[in-house]
């Protein structure tokens, strides 16, 4: 193996960790989660 197989299997292992990212951000689960810490800053204390 030389770099360049190296630098490909790093790009696809942060393409992979991006994807599962962008799914737990976009997950159902969290949106009732995200949307109240979001009005957060308009909350007056």
């Amino acid at each position: 193996m030389d770099v360049n197989d190296y630098r490909s299997i790093v790009t696809v292992i942060s393409l992979l960790v991006f994807l599962v990212i962008v799914g737990w951000a976009w997950s159902r689960r969290n949106k009732a989660r995200f949307d109240e810490e979001a009005k957060l800053i308009l909350k007056d204390d």
